[in-house]
């Protein structure tokens, strides 16, 4: 026998017509569909419902379940998929398995067919938003507009014209999918194939819905205020629920995610929530040391050099660079010096830079040579 009832799954007596069991089923589904009911049961009760369906729903299946107790009918005969046939020639597979194949390349009569009418998900949508430098880093708000599919305001989605509804398809029965005959080598294959009187939907819509035309959506301009968070960074995206395309059959609508497009900062470059930048110092800061001040996203803060900095030492400034998007704080700006030496010189600079280098014992001058000239000498 049968480890479940099919019947109070779907809450019908044995002695249901086809609709009553159709119209049942339609209900639960809409009631427990995943998509739409996000109770932690809803997904099992969802299968377990459809699971009912295709037994009860299918008139040779049903007879096998009332007689036997399965919708397989009477078990240990020997049959295609198993039994005394399953290892016939070594094999360990029987007809069944070859019926599998031909249902790929066929289209599959045996497979599962998603009813029609089912609450279907909008689809998802992509949205590419540009920001600033500064606006990646302290997060804003800004309204963003795109076309989308919306559910039609006069027909509400059914796609009839007002004051009438949508007809189940007498070709396929509201199934969907009509049973068509094969010719193969091994002789002839039932497959399924979307109802051309339908279009798979199993349903036929006489009187359209003017301003829809019968989908049952318009495409309309969607207008959207995004909160940014502070320390987005280029190529990240954020999940808007429920704001893609609208659903089929009542279903929910679709997500939209929007993706960040970084621009670049005139002084600042950046890696997660570490800022960097470079900091040109005179040659003598470097030499004797001093104080100056540094740029950073949160304003100019002073920075302490030692005496005898060298070009390309970084410095730490703790809590100046951006925020931590899944974190408490900020980063650090690391701060990278270069030494510039002067192009020019005046006199009183060259009788310094000389009695500078007279004094480390530096010999090797030329008075007459400017900077570049000497930078020529140093790679010749």
């Amino acid at each position: 026998m049968a480890s479940k009832d099919y019947y109070k799954v779907l809450g019908v007596d044995k002695s249901a017509s086809e609709d009553d069991i159709k119209h049942a089923y339609r209900k639960l589904s809409k009631k427990y569909h995943p998509d739409i009911n996000k109770a932690p049961d809803a997904e099992a009760k969802f299968k377990e419902i459809t699971e009912a369906y295709e037994v009860l729903g299918d008139k040779k299946k049903r007879a096998n379940y009332d007689q036997y107790g399965s919708a397989d009918g009477p078990q240990g005969f020997g049959g295609f998929g198993g039994g005394a046939g399953a290892d016939a020639g070594g094999q360990g597979a029987g007809f069944g398995d070859f019926s599998d194949i031909f249902n790929d390349i066929f289209g599959g009569g045996g497979r599962r067919r998603a009813d029609p009418t089912a609450p279907r998900r909008g689809r998802d949508l992509q949205y590419q938003m540009t920001l600033t430098f500064d606006e990646a880093v302290f997060g804003t708000k800004k309204t963003i507009k795109y076309n989308r599919e919306e559910t039609c305001p006069t027909c509400h989605g059914t796609g009839a014209k007002p004051g009438t509804k949508p007809e189940t398809c007498s070709n396929c029965h509201g199934s969907g999918y009509v049973t068509k005959t094969v010719n193969t080598p091994l002789g002839q294959m039932q497959t399924q194939e979307p109802c051309p009187v339908c279009g798979g939907t199993g349903k036929v819509i006489k009187d359209k819905c003017p301003t829809c035309g019968g989908t049952g959506k318009v495409e309309k301009q969607h207008s959207l205020e995004v909160t940014v968070p502070a320390g987005v960074e280029e190529g990240q995206q954020m999940h808007m629920q429920g704001q893609g395309d609208a659903g089929e059959n009542g279903g929910p609508y679709g997500d939209l995610y929007v993706i960040f497009r970084v621009l670049q900062s005139k002084y600042f470059r950046r890696d997660g929530p570490t800022i960097y930048f470079d900091q040109p110092i005179s040659f003598a800061t470097a030499a004797l040391g001093g104080e100056i001040q540094v740029k950073t996203v949160h304003g100019d803060v002073d920075l302490k050099i030692p005496a005898g900095t060298q070009t390309g030492t970084v410095f730490r400034l703790k809590g100046k660079g951006a925020p931590k998007l899944h974190g408490n704080g900020n980063g650090d700006e690391m701060v990278k010096v270069k030494v510039q030496t002067p192009k020019k010189l005046n006199s009183k600079q060259k009788v310094a830079l000389q009695a500078l280098a007279e004094a480390s014992g530096d010999t090797n001058i030329d008075e007459n040579k400017n900077f570049f000239d000497k930078m020529k000498d140093a790679f010749k």
